[in-house]
Protein backbone atom coordinates (compact mmCIF):
# COMPACT_ATOMS: atom_id res chain seq x y z
CA UNK A 1 0.00 0.00 0.00
CA UNK A 2 1.05 3.86 -0.85
CA UNK A 3 1.52 6.56 1.45
CA UNK A 4 0.11 9.40 0.30
CA UNK A 5 3.34 12.18 -0.58
CA UNK A 6 1.68 14.41 2.53
CA UNK A 7 2.04 11.62 4.97
CA UNK A 8 5.65 10.87 3.78
CA UNK A 9 6.82 14.87 4.20
CA UNK A 10 5.61 14.96 7.50
CA UNK A 11 7.02 12.00 8.63
CA UNK A 12 10.48 12.64 6.84
CA UNK A 13 9.97 16.53 8.51
CA UNK A 14 9.29 14.80 12.21
CA UNK A 15 12.17 12.30 11.91
CA UNK A 16 14.86 15.41 10.94
CA UNK A 17 13.21 17.46 14.07
CA UNK A 18 13.86 14.10 16.15
CA UNK A 19 17.98 14.36 14.92
CA UNK A 20 17.96 18.26 15.15
CA UNK A 21 16.31 18.14 19.41
CA UNK A 22 19.40 15.08 19.86
CA UNK A 23 22.33 16.96 18.56
CA UNK A 24 24.19 18.71 21.12
CA UNK A 25 24.50 22.20 21.01
CA UNK A 26 27.13 23.14 23.68
CA UNK A 27 26.78 25.16 27.11
CA UNK A 28 23.96 27.51 26.89
CA UNK A 29 24.34 30.72 28.65
CA UNK A 30 20.26 31.17 29.52
CA UNK A 31 19.95 28.13 31.13
CA UNK A 32 18.99 28.50 34.33
CA UNK A 33 21.66 26.30 35.26
CA UNK A 34 25.01 27.63 33.68
CA UNK A 35 27.44 28.81 36.05
CA UNK A 36 27.93 32.27 37.37
CA UNK A 37 31.75 31.56 38.08
CA UNK A 38 34.42 30.11 36.90
CA UNK A 39 35.19 27.09 39.96
CA UNK A 40 37.79 28.55 42.84
CA UNK A 41 41.25 26.93 42.24
CA UNK A 42 43.99 29.72 41.84
CA UNK A 43 44.86 33.59 43.05
CA UNK A 44 42.28 34.76 40.12
CA UNK A 45 38.51 34.49 41.13
CA UNK A 46 36.54 35.10 37.76
CA UNK A 47 32.70 35.99 38.24
CA UNK A 48 29.81 37.28 35.90
CA UNK A 49 26.70 38.97 35.93
CA UNK A 50 23.61 37.53 34.04
CA UNK A 51 24.73 36.66 30.76
CA UNK A 52 21.29 37.21 29.85
CA UNK A 53 22.14 40.86 30.42
CA UNK A 54 25.10 40.81 28.03
CA UNK A 55 25.48 43.02 24.88
CA UNK A 56 26.41 40.01 23.22
CA UNK A 57 23.22 38.52 23.72
CA UNK A 58 20.85 41.33 24.68
CA UNK A 59 21.10 42.97 20.74
CA UNK A 60 22.32 40.01 19.10
CA UNK A 61 19.29 39.57 16.26
CA UNK A 62 19.53 35.54 17.12
CA UNK A 63 20.27 35.51 21.22
CA UNK A 64 20.05 31.89 21.44
CA UNK A 65 22.86 31.62 18.94
CA UNK A 66 25.05 34.12 20.65
CA UNK A 67 24.62 32.38 24.07
CA UNK A 68 25.08 29.35 22.52
CA UNK A 69 28.54 27.55 22.84
CA UNK A 70 31.75 27.70 24.98
CA UNK A 71 33.52 30.87 23.61
CA UNK A 72 32.03 32.44 27.22
CA UNK A 73 33.87 29.95 29.77
CA UNK A 74 36.77 29.77 27.14
CA UNK A 75 37.12 33.35 27.27
CA UNK A 76 36.81 33.35 31.03
CA UNK A 77 40.00 30.96 31.77
CA UNK A 78 42.14 32.84 28.94
CA UNK A 79 41.63 35.86 31.19
CA UNK A 80 42.61 33.74 34.44
CA UNK A 81 45.44 32.21 33.19
CA UNK A 82 46.77 35.36 32.04
CA UNK A 83 45.71 37.70 34.78
CA UNK A 84 47.25 34.70 37.12
CA UNK A 85 50.83 34.85 34.63
CA UNK A 86 51.35 38.84 35.63
CA UNK A 87 50.45 39.06 39.39
CA UNK A 88 53.23 38.96 41.37
CA UNK A 89 53.24 35.46 44.00
CA UNK A 90 50.84 36.14 46.63
CA UNK A 91 48.92 38.38 45.28
CA UNK A 92 44.96 37.54 44.62
CA UNK A 93 42.19 39.40 42.17
CA UNK A 94 39.04 39.04 42.43
CA UNK A 95 37.13 39.61 39.02
CA UNK A 96 33.80 40.12 37.85
CA UNK A 97 32.63 40.85 34.33
CA UNK A 98 29.73 43.16 34.31
CA UNK A 99 28.93 43.35 30.68
CA UNK A 100 30.74 41.86 27.37
CA UNK A 101 29.73 42.30 23.57
CA UNK A 102 31.84 40.10 21.20
CA UNK A 103 34.00 42.17 17.81
CA UNK A 104 32.13 41.82 14.95
CA UNK A 105 28.25 42.04 14.39
CA UNK A 106 25.27 40.49 12.99
CA UNK A 107 24.14 42.72 10.20
CA UNK A 108 20.26 41.36 9.37
CA UNK A 109 20.36 43.28 6.17
CA UNK A 110 22.18 40.92 4.12
CA UNK A 111 19.18 37.94 4.56
CA UNK A 112 18.36 34.93 6.81
CA UNK A 113 20.96 33.17 4.55
CA UNK A 114 23.51 35.52 6.59
CA UNK A 115 22.40 35.51 9.65
CA UNK A 116 24.89 33.47 11.65
CA UNK A 117 27.82 36.05 10.09
CA UNK A 118 29.61 38.00 12.26
CA UNK A 119 31.32 40.89 10.01
CA UNK A 120 34.13 42.35 11.35
CA UNK A 121 34.12 45.82 11.00
CA UNK A 122 35.72 48.74 12.82
CA UNK A 123 32.39 50.27 14.38
CA UNK A 124 31.81 46.68 15.83
CA UNK A 125 34.93 46.89 18.08
CA UNK A 126 35.25 43.65 21.14
CA UNK A 127 34.18 45.70 24.55
CA UNK A 128 33.93 44.83 28.20
CA UNK A 129 33.33 46.13 31.61
CA UNK A 130 34.84 44.58 34.79
CA UNK A 131 35.16 45.06 38.44
CA UNK A 132 38.15 43.87 39.73
CA UNK A 133 39.89 43.97 43.80
CA UNK A 134 43.62 43.33 43.97
CA UNK A 135 44.54 42.12 47.26
CA UNK A 136 48.36 42.12 48.55
CA UNK A 137 49.39 38.53 50.46
CA UNK A 138 47.87 39.89 53.56
CA UNK A 139 44.63 40.71 52.51
CA UNK A 140 45.16 44.57 52.27
CA UNK A 141 43.46 45.72 49.25
CA UNK A 142 46.26 47.42 46.80
CA UNK A 143 43.65 48.45 43.52
CA UNK A 144 40.07 48.22 42.92
CA UNK A 145 37.96 49.53 40.49
CA UNK A 146 35.69 48.79 37.34
CA UNK A 147 36.97 49.34 33.85
CA UNK A 148 35.32 49.39 30.48
CA UNK A 149 37.37 47.68 27.65
CA UNK A 150 37.63 48.44 24.35
CA UNK A 151 39.58 47.72 21.39
CA UNK A 152 38.55 50.44 18.87
CA UNK A 153 41.85 49.96 16.73
CA UNK A 154 41.25 46.02 16.59
CA UNK A 155 41.09 45.41 12.82
CA UNK A 156 44.95 47.27 12.55
CA UNK A 157 46.74 46.41 15.71
CA UNK A 158 49.54 43.64 16.22
CA UNK A 159 48.74 40.38 14.55
CA UNK A 160 46.04 38.50 16.72
CA UNK A 161 46.82 35.04 18.71
CA UNK A 162 45.74 33.33 16.08
CA UNK A 163 44.14 33.88 12.93
CA UNK A 164 41.90 31.13 13.32
CA UNK A 165 40.92 31.75 16.81
CA UNK A 166 37.37 33.33 17.11
CA UNK A 167 38.26 35.12 20.56
CA UNK A 168 41.38 36.54 19.11
CA UNK A 169 40.23 40.11 19.27
CA UNK A 170 38.50 39.25 22.81
CA UNK A 171 41.98 37.94 23.99
CA UNK A 172 44.42 41.19 22.59
CA UNK A 173 41.83 43.36 24.56
CA UNK A 174 42.42 41.05 27.44
CA UNK A 175 46.05 40.99 27.26
CA UNK A 176 46.46 44.73 26.66
CA UNK A 177 44.29 45.42 29.97
CA UNK A 178 45.87 42.92 32.18
CA UNK A 179 49.73 44.42 31.12
CA UNK A 180 48.21 48.51 31.77
CA UNK A 181 46.52 47.36 34.88
CA UNK A 182 48.63 45.11 36.64
CA UNK A 183 51.89 44.47 34.24
CA UNK A 184 53.84 47.96 35.53
CA UNK A 185 53.78 47.35 39.03
CA UNK A 186 56.57 44.82 38.50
Amino acid sequence: MRRPASLTALLAGMLALAACASVPRGPDMLSPGYPRALPNDGRVEIQWANPADFTEIRDSPNRYAAARGPWFLDLMRYMRQRAEAILPPGETLDLTVLDIDRAGGYEPWHGPAAQDIRYMRDIYPPRMTVRFVLRAADGKVLAEGERRLVEPGYLLGASPISDSDPLRYEKRMVDDWLRREFGARR
